[in-house]
């Protein structure tokens, strides 16, 4: 008995050495649980708060200034450009711009002592989680109205939900599925690619090639592309079939911008891929981008609810970005042209990760 429990002990020893002598696994152990808990703690807010807004403000009376200046003082709305027609305005909510537009209509001092007719208009993109129902809740902010006249009934301010009237959570969260499900395998595949190729011994065979370092990147990354595309189109379809999820926009338009952040996710897996000395540890640095990736991208919470500074830690990553042009795509029928930006981003990215990658990578054993 006392044998068995020395022999136990012994190698409970021996794992405990090995894991001080490895500090990328020991530095998980003890960075991981502090980053996300400071990350998620402050990131994860599920109050909406300066959400973009446009307002097109036709009155332009002292009243309708006062209902402009109540709906910011909620701190929900924050205005952030006055367009000059409602025309303009819906062009900001489709390009993504701004998620909510207030209409202000000439007539407004008439309409907000009319009870049969909305005195004003809200536009809400309802593609975005948690925003259309805090937008409601502004919307019954009470009117303002001459003194010695008693307040209108309902209705006040009528609510308008774009692309997503039947206020459908599937409609909100299968297509940015699409990047969530990608961003959870091309990330693992890459990461224990180099790994994989030094662990079976195929790395003496690259040492002894003239592929350059930037060559083997690229060439490990296209194949998964195709692969990536693939896993796409099957969610896209069981999206449109299970779910009835509309494609709004040009499939083109969708593709090209499904490939770019597919390349920026392989290559954020090549650079982890780079760091990492085992396929464990390439494994667990994948699954350690997966979790910000989805809690901090807008996919399940409300992006504009989130500080300052982690909505700028959000811009780092590829899904952020991803899932802002697949909700202008497939929903609000945006074209990739429309949606430069995040499109820019994700380019920059793949630049950035393969370029590092191609840098740290040294066609040696050690």
């Amino acid at each position: 008995m006392w044998a068995s429990l020395q022999r136990t002990m012994a190698v409970a020893a021996k794992e405990l050495r090995q894991l001080s002598r490895d500090r990328l696994t020991l530095g998980m152990v003890i960075g991981i649980p502090l980053l996300q808990m400071m990350i998620f703690g402050y990131g994860i807010n599920f109050d909406v708060r300066h959400v973009k807004t446009a307002v097109v403000d036709m009155a332009n009376t002292q009243a309708s200034r006062s209902l402009v200046a109540d709906m910011g003082a909620s701190q929900v709305l924050e205005f952030v450009v006055a367009p000059a027609t409602p025309e303009a305005m819906r062009g900001l909510i489709d390009d993504g711009t701004v998620a909510v537009g207030v209409y202000i209509p000439p007539d407004f001092e008439r309409r907000r002592l009319d009870a049969t007719r909305p005195a004003a208009q809200v536009m809400v993109d309802a593609t975005r989680p948690g925003i259309e129902s805090a937008v409601r809740a502004i919307a019954q902010l009470p009117l303002p109205v001459r003194a010695g006249l008693a307040h209108r009934q309902e209705p006040q301010i009528e609510v308008l939900t774009e692309y997503n009237p039947e206020r459908r959570t599937a409609v909100q969260v299968v297509p940015a599925l699409i990047g969530v499900i990608l961003n959870m395998t091309m990330v693992v595949f890459t990461a224990i690619a180099l790994v994989r190729e030094r662990e079976r011994g195929n790395l003496e065979l690259l040492i002894t090639t003239p592929v350059r370092s930037g060559e083997l990147m690229i060439g490990k990354l296209l194949p998964y592309v195709g692969v990536g595309l693939i896993q796409t189109t099957i969610v896209l379809v069981v999206g449109m079939l299970l779910f009835d999820v509309p494609v709004n926009g040009s499939l083109l338009s969708l593709y090209l911008g499904a490939a770019l952040f597919i390349a920026a996710t392989l290559g954020l897996g090549l650079l982890l891929s780079t760091v990492a000395s085992t396929q464990f540890q390439a494994m667990q640095l994948g699954f350690f981008t997966l979790l910000p990736s989805i809690l901090l991208s807008g996919f399940a919470f409300p992006f504009d609810g989130m500080p300052t500074a982690v909505q700028w830690l959000a811009q780092l990553l590829p899904l952020t970005h991803f899932v802002e042009i697949l909700r202008g795509v497939i929903l609000r029928g945006t074209s990739l042209s429309a949606l430069w930006l995040p499109a820019l981003k994700l380019a920059l990215f793949l630049l950035l990760a393969v370029a590092m990658a191609a840098g740290r990578f040294r066609k040696r054993l050690d």
